[in-house]
């Protein structure tokens, strides 16, 4: 069974009580759920006869979908990076800074460049990123694998001025002789394209370190973050890779409320895919984790704009980041952070000036 929310209201100001409920402690309340289960069809089901309608149902769907309301429904813990704490009652910006030479759209400005690409860090921390996602290995198709050497050369030097500033900082690694060295040099959360099920002992190194961790969906994160054979259905068949995930991790010792999910938009996914997902985003706070959106100038935005290069994508990046924000993402991963930023803020201030409107 999957459930997700649906007929999103501006305000619950007004409404009967009980006929809304709000949406992992964020900015978004919700009138109904779209249930779906696999081989079935759907249902539209209120809020306010949720309970009723779950009384109804046979004792393992039942308890089914209590877990997934209260998944749903229940705030999401800050997360404490160094000296920030990220907080999920409004979504956040994750700024994209890569330090390699091959990346699909800003590869190379930042190589051999540790002063200047930590000044960059800050200068995003500055205009409104909570986060810094440093990356030292391209994960665009056909990138060749980084040893892990050259990697922690790349992104070590950065972290450390980083966190000297004072910013809180993401690796975005697979591989557990990075994540320990970033760590170690002052990095606060991991970031890993397969999930911490690409290096045998990555999710070791999570344990102990007792980091946060994103774990992002690629169909055969073994093979790499663009294997896989496609899906039956993308949304559901994402969101069980996901879940089966998070609850391995979490029996191996991780906090649920340190986990972040990322259905992983563009990773051996088609445009069909890609487009299901972020539509649906919002059945993915049935794991009872925070959501992040990765589409910043992505292929699914060429794809829909007459091919537009990676560096001409900044129209589709930030609509596709309010998309996300609209279905309940609390991060959203972005190249342009002043412009994303922005947005967001601006899309705040409308729901707020709704929350007291006469």
């Amino acid at each position: 069974m999957y459930l997700r929310p649906v007929r999103f209201v501006d305000t619950p100001v007004g409404l009967p009580d009980g006929s809304v409920a709000r949406l992992a402690g964020g900015m978004l309340w919700f009138a109904a759920y779209e249930v779906r289960e696999r081989g079935g069809g759907r249902t539209v089901v209120p809020v306010a006869g949720f309970d009723a309608w779950a009384a109804g149902l046979p004792l393992e769907k039942a308890e089914r979908a209590r877990l997934l309301h209260r998944r749903i429904t229940t705030s999401r813990a800050p997360l404490t990076l160094g000296e920030r704490v990220v907080r999920f009652d409004q979504p956040q910006v994750m700024a994209i800074l890569n330090v390699t030479p091959d990346s699909f759209s800003d590869g190379g400005r930042h190589v051999d460049n540790p002063a200047g690409a930590a000044a960059v860090g800050v200068a995003m921390a500055a205009a409104g990123a909570a986060l810094i996602d440093l990356g030292g290995e391209s994960t665009k198709p056909g990138a060749a694998t980084v040893w892990e050497g050259d990697e922690i050369a790349r992104v070590v030097p950065v972290v450390e001025r980083l966190a000297a500033a004072g910013v809180a900082i993401s690796v975005d690694t697979r591989k557990a002789a990075v994540m320990e060295a970033t760590l170690a040099a002052g990095a606060h959360l991991v970031n890993d394209v397969a999930a911490l099920a690409y290096d045998p002992r990555a999710l070791d190194v999570v344990v102990a370190s007792g980091c946060p961790v994103v774990l992002m969906h690629s169909p055969a994160p073994a093979q790499g973050p663009h294997g896989g054979n496609g899906y039956r259905n993308p949304l559901l068949d994402v969101f069980d890779w996901l879940e089966a995930r998070v609850e391995a991790v979490v029996a191996a010792g991780v906090d649920r409320a340190k986990i972040v999910v990322d259905p992983g938009i563009g990773f051996g996914k088609a445009l069909s895919d890609n487009l299901a997902l972020v539509n649906g985003l919002a059945l993915f706070h049935g794991l009872g984790c925070p959501v992040l959106l990765g589409a910043s100038r992505k292929r699914i935005i060429g794809a829909l704009s007459n091919e537009a290069a990676a560096d001409q994508r900044l129209g589709g990046s930030v609509a596709l980041a309010l998309a996300g924000v609209e279905r309940g993402a609390q991060i959203v991963r972005v190249h342009d952070v002043a412009e994303t930023v922005q947005a967001i803020r601006v899309w705040r201030g409308l729901r707020d000036a709704a929350l007291v409107a006469p």
